[in-house]
């Protein structure tokens, strides 16, 4: 009796096996090919369940979806002798998965085949073109015929290619610093430029102010001698006005002022009563 059951369970663990080997299953987003003996048989398999021949046949899977490739930065030349580096990528498909395993086999082998192809396009209609035109006017129309173009080199590989971006366009790093180099001195000569023309500017306005300065102060000059000529006249015009009409009163004055000046700061001066300079002090 163990024996039967043991017998049983190797039994169903062989069909199980032999069930596995049989049967394999293809998923909505991938398609198949059947190898025997290393070498394909059939057509392309769909998705869904099917059988082959266990031990002597496999099975292998294929992406049905767009698939991208970023591909590397590389250098180019434009029409008006311009180096620039473009970084790009592509979106593609396997259409043909049978003719896709026999020229390219693998995902990296068609990448490798994608990185020629695209690039070696890239630099053909890119070379048709001047700088301006690849970095603006014509660039979707570059990408639009590149994409045709690889699309139709590529369609005998299996592949399909949906579009060819550019990313971006840089320039090459010695070109940079070259160009970088340019801008500097043409900044630098602009900056002198402009000192110069500062300072031309500063000299005028400094002159102009200087010779105005000059001519208000012989102006004010020449009015305040007037003025002073013309009170030291109104005042020696009062003065004698006043002396003639009080010469003991203006006698007095200057005296007054005279006692004022000599008497002061502890001045010591020693005069006789009879004095002239003592007249004011003197009896009548």
């Amino acid at each position: 009796m163990e024996r039967r059951t043991i017998t049983v369970l190797i039994a169903l663990a062989a069909l199980l096996v032999m069930g596995s080997q049989c049967m394999y299953s293809v998923h909505q987003t991938q398609k198949a090919i059947v190898l025997q003996l290393g070498e394909p048989v059939g057509g392309v398999v769909l998705p869904g369940l099917h059988f082959k021949l266990p031990f002597i046949q496999n099975v292998v899977y294929f992406d049905a979806r767009i698939l991208d490739y970023d591909a590397r930065s590389a250098e180019a030349l434009t029409s008006d002798k311009k180096a620039i580096v473009l970084d790009n990528y592509a979106r593609w498909r396997i259409t043909d998965p049978l003719t896709f395993y026999r020229t390219v086999r693998t995902i990296p082998g068609a990448q490798a085949r994608l990185d020629d192809t695209v690039y070696s396009q890239l630099r053909v209609f890119v070379g048709r073109n001047t700088l301006t035109e690849v970095v603006s006017s014509k660039r979707a129309e570059i990408m639009g015929a590149v994409t045709a173009r690889t699309s139709e080199l590529l369609r005998e590989y299996g592949m399909e290619i949906i579009d060819v971006r550019i990313k971006r366009t840089d320039l090459p790093t010695e070109n940079q610093r070259a160009i970088f180099g340019r801008m500097r001195a043409e900044r630098e000569r602009q900056a002198k430029q402009y000192r110069s023309e500062g300072q031309e500017e500063s000299t005028k306005i400094r002159s102009a102010a200087d010779r105005e300065r000059t001519v208000l102060m012989a102006e004010a000059t020449r009015k305040s001698d007037i003025l002073r000529g013309e009170g030291d006249a109104d005042a020696a015009r009062i003065f004698s006005e006043a002396l003639s009409q009080s010469p003991e009163f203006y006698d007095f004055q200057r005296s007054l002022d005279a006692y004022r000046k000599v008497f002061r700061d502890n001045t010591r001066i020693i005069l006789t009563p009879s004095d002239p300079f003592l007249k004011q002090f003197q009896g009548r």
